[in-house]
């Protein structure tokens, strides 16, 4: 009896069918692959962190922010800058502060080079290097999927020339995973280098008033703009990178009304730094507004204008010395804090296993430790048994 072949022939192409429910099955087959290596092409495309500053129709996959709030893009700024709405923008460092600025809602997420200082105990941010930057605005990158994430160019990457501060921009997007980047100054190289950032098609916000990279020149951490020409200083800096293309500027120490008279003479935002409350909006380092150093360096340069929100570092110091006193007095760990269990058979196994090791010390170590287990009770969380 002659055997009818089922095997799906290996070519999709229609033409090899005579029938008409087999050039719809290879027409569905068809279909089904492209549509695979369609999903297979965006699986590939959505492992980076989407930039906030692209349209909101791009692909963003990963893990979902749980704030309830929406990607911030620039286009977010500028509603908020219109209506007149504070802008709101905090530091962060690592993955764990990356996730709290997410979760509060904060606009713009800085990852300042006050890392040197808060996080790597320097005196000022000079010694920050640009592999220093990446490394921490990486993680932050992974921590904070909603605000705008801004990463500061470190002083000595963006001086020498246009072409080393765009090199050093498209690193922070590309490496940092970066929204845009920050840098100080308003002179006439950082302009020209603030300008060339732009054109390039990175987002661009400014620093003026008093820069910290500048100290030398200063003569430390002083505010600025205390006098007329100061104060001219700081206006002309602000509107030079306006026209440079800076989407906003931050005003660092400066007198209030030297801030009022800038934010109402740009037609962009601004984001003040002990500068008074006529800004477009405000900016706090994360360690100082929550109150994270108690050593006495740390207190020495806790800026005058920085209200602290909380005192976590009492609590931090607190529960290490609790955490200490527990370990020496042999509270910890309870038996809630010990959940893994070895059943009786194994264990009198293992302590057999020892004894004909000539461990007889380890031996009767097991036994005396499962008579203890025994005797504190069974933890609170268990853990099955293999």
């Amino acid at each position: 009896m002659e055997t009818k072949n089922n095997t799906r022939p290996t070519s999709c192409k229609a033409s090899l069918f005579t029938d008409e429910p087999q050039k719809q099955e290879a027409t569905m087959w068809r279909n089904s692959r492209n549509l695979r290596d369609i999903y297979s092409k965006l699986s590939r495309c959505v492992e980076r962190r989407s930039m906030s500053n692209l349209p909101e129709s791009t692909v963003y996959g990963g893990p979902k922010s749980k704030s309830p709030w929406k990607r911030v893009t620039l286009r977010h700024l500028e509603a908020k800058y219109q209506t007149n709405q504070p802008i709101t923008m905090v530091t962060a460092y690592d993955y764990p502060s990356g996730a709290h600025v997410d979760r509060a809602g904060i606009d713009i997420c800085l990852v300042g080079d006050s890392v040197g200082m808060v996080v790597h105990g320097h005196d000022t941010t000079l010694p920050v290097t640009m592999e220093d930057m990446l490394l921490h605005c990486k993680a932050v990158a992974r921590g904070a999927d909603r605000p705008l994430l801004v990463g500061d160019l470190p002083f000595g990457s963006y001086e020498q020339s246009t072409q080393q501060a765009v090199a050093s921009a498209t690193r922070m997007l590309k490496e940092g995973g970066m929204d845009a980047v920050k840098m100080e100054g308003g002179g006439g190289s950082r302009v020209q280098a603030a300008k060339a950032i732009s054109e390039a098609g990175i987002a661009v916000m400014g620093h003026v008033g008093l820069t910290p990279q500048a100290i030398s020149v200063l003569g430390g951490f002083r505010p600025q703009g205390r006098n007329v020409d100061s104060a001219l200083q700081v206006l002309d800096h602000a509107l030079a990178l306006q026209s440079a293309g800076c989407f906003s500027i931050v005003l660092e120490c400066v007198p209030s009304p030297i801030a009022a008279a800038v934010t109402s003479a740009l037609k962009i935002p601004t984001i003040g730094i002990g500068a008074g409350p006529f800004c477009s909006g405000q900016v706090l380092v994360y360690h100082d507004l929550l109150g994270m150093m108690q050593h006495p360096h740390f207190v020495q340069v806790t800026p005058k204008f920085s209200k602290q929100y909380a005192s976590l570092g009492n609590v931090i110091n607190d529960a290490l010395s609790q955490f200490r006193d527990e370990v020496i007095s042999k509270a910890f760990p309870s038996p809630v804090h010990t959940p893994y269990r070895i059943g009786e058979e194994q264990q009198q196994a293992f302590a057999e296993a020892l004894e004909k090791r000539g461990l007889h010390g380890a031996a009767e170590a097991v036994s005396a430790a499962a008579v203890k287990d025994a005797t504190a009770g069974e933890p609170t969380i268990k853990t099955p048994l293999d």
